[in-house]
């Protein structure tokens, strides 16, 4: 067979730091060609998803509280996404060769058309907009007035303003930096609204506030002087914020592979490796060396006065977790130091109730002699390994992965979130299990990632490899086949326990283009 890469091509993979046994797990992964789950069933509650009694929201707030006194939790916040999705419709309008003038876009928008409409919600709602300061300062420093050009309709300048490198830049700038909401001392960026939140979640008895984020190369330096400036304000009350800040690492980027499943190559001959998504991001999960670890999306965050309801779940969903690695440590104990058959059968049982593990049809076998040793091993290799409550809410057509019951390869049912391209589109079986999803989760999750030892889980041992998607893009005009790793929320996470709470739509607000930030949620609460 022919070997697929050059003595250049090693070169290139060792100074990004790829091994090239992992890029040529890659091309087999083309060869074989996108693998998809195999869904029993969508979760709902009483049926994968727990709904919290009063007594239980008691007990796990409690919980979380004490634990979070002990040092014990974190935030972790992916931070490195640029905001050019967010302005998407307004760049549309600004680079349209056309250069419609508004009429035009109102006449568009009446028709339905979705860029159009988006643009005149913003343009309409520019007085309420958390970054209308940052844009008057801008065009008076362009010898403009905003409310001038608003009244005229001449919407260019504004946004030229607005999105353009030479002006504030908002279209390149990371979501962190751009402000979300407004008080009486000023605008707040989605960073210091995080940084806000982690005060009254994870801070501990000491006061100190534990945080990772993950900044990109390019807008670390502006990161750094934002989160100065905010520690500056945040931290006068006594509390201290330890702050972790990482890069996605080149290593985790992935081969690319051209029409005939080769290794596409530049112009100059060297093989193209493309950033591997979000899944990249589990290896700066694990740089962060936390214990007991919050996620959400840097643009899923409410202002101060619809904080309490938000923290309160987010401290339900941490004590849930306590409460299920306090039961994985005692089972684990007992199946590692007794030898009593009931620990197996104990143990079993906890599997299947608290962390929605249905076990294998050929476990009942193992139980009795002289296959018990092998149905201990089988439940202590399942239950030592990460574990994650994730907040389920119901699905009211928002984006994200939903909850599911899925088939493993050792023929259990165990709790996974599901997103649209691990289903097969080929199944109409499968596509109807999967449009069955009652619930989704917004990306809003807790995390164990410390055996009962309080030593850190190697993360990558408990990924599921063949979750990657494979998607069509081009280069130069050409097309090409590109690898996303195991998305970080799905197949990153595949072989981890997983618990599912439901919890209320109101902790989902996330700011996916610029009109969300127009929603109630995010627009005079924190005004007075």
């Amino acid at each position: 067979m022919e070997e697929p890469f050059t003595a250049a091509d090693l070169d290139h993979m060792r100074a990004l730091g790829i091994d090239p046994a992992k890029a040529l797990s890659e091309l087999e992964r083309f060869r074989k060609g996108q693998t998809y789950a195999t869904l029993e069933r969508a979760c709902a509650v009483g049926d994968g998803i727990v709904r919290p009694s009063r007594t239980d929201l008691e007990r796990w707030g409690a919980l979380q509280g004490k634990a979070a006194s002990e040092g014990r939790f974190m935030q972790f916040v992916p931070a490195s996404g640029a905001a050019t999705r967010m302005f998407k419709a307004l760049l549309t309008v600004l680079n349209r060769k056309d250069n419609p003038d508004f009429q035009t876009l109102i006449r568009e928008g009446l028709q339905g058309d979705p860029v159009a409409e988006e643009f005149l919600a913003w343009f309409q709602g520019l007085d309420a907009i958390p970054f209308r300061e940052e844009l008057v300062r801008g065009l008076r420093d362009r010898g403009l007035n905003l409310e001038s050009l608003i009244e005229a309709a001449e919407y260019r300048p504004i946004l030229e303003c607005l999105l353009a490198g030479d002006g504030l830049g908002y279209a390149d700038r990371p979501k962190a930096l751009i402000p979300f909401h407004v008080y009486p001392e000023g605008p707040r960026l989605a960073l210091e609204e995080h940084l806000a939140e982690a005060k009254v979640l994870v801070r501990d008895g000491a006061g100190i506030c534990r945080l990772h984020f993950t900044v990109s190369p390019a807008h670390k330096v502006a990161f750094m002087k934002a989160l100065e400036r905010a520690l500056d304000v945040l931290e006068s009350d006594g509390t201290h914020y330890r702050i972790g800040i990482s890069e996605q690492d080149p290593a985790t980027d992935t081969l690319a592979v051209d029409e005939e499943g080769k290794p596409f190559r530049d112009p100059d001959g060297s093989i193209l490796f493309r950033p591997g998504g979000h899944g990249a991001l589990l290896e700066n999960l694990q740089e962060c060396a936390g214990d007991l670890v919050f996620i959400k999306n840097i643009d899923n965050i409410v202002p101060d006065p619809l904080r309490p309801e938000i923290t309160e779940w987010r401290r339900i969903m941490g004590g849930l977790l306590v409460e299920t690695q306090s039961g994985i440590s005692r089972h684990l104990d007992k199946l590692r130091t007794s030898q009593d058959p009931g620990s197996i059968s104990e143990a079993a049982r906890f599997a299947e109730g608290a962390l929605g593990i249905i076990l294998p049809d050929g476990f009942k076998d193992l139980t009795g002699e002289p296959s018990q040793e092998k149905a201990r091993a089988y439940l202590i290799r399942i239950l030592d390994r990460p574990v994650r409550v994730c907040a389920m809410v119901e699905n009211l057509g928002e984006p994200g992965g939903g909850p599911f019951w899925v088939r493993h390869t050792d023929g259990s049912l165990r709790l996974q979130i599901v997103e649209t391209p691990q289903v097969d589109p080929g199944s109409a079986a499968q596509k109807a299990i999967a449009g069955g999803s009652g619930f989704f989760n917004p990306t809003d999750m807790v995390c164990g990632l410390r055996n009962p030892a309080g030593a850190p889980f190697r993360l990558q041992d408990f990924t599921d490899p063949e979750a990657g998607f494979i998607t069509s893009k081009s280069k130069d005009g050409r097309n090409l086949k590109a690898l996303e790793l195991p998305g970080l929320w799905n197949g990153s996470m595949a072989e981890w326990n997983s618990v599912f709470v439901e919890a209320p739509a109101s902790i989902f607000n996330p700011v996916k283009t610029v009109i969300d930030l127009l929603r109630p949620a995010h627009v005079n609460h924190a005004v007075v």
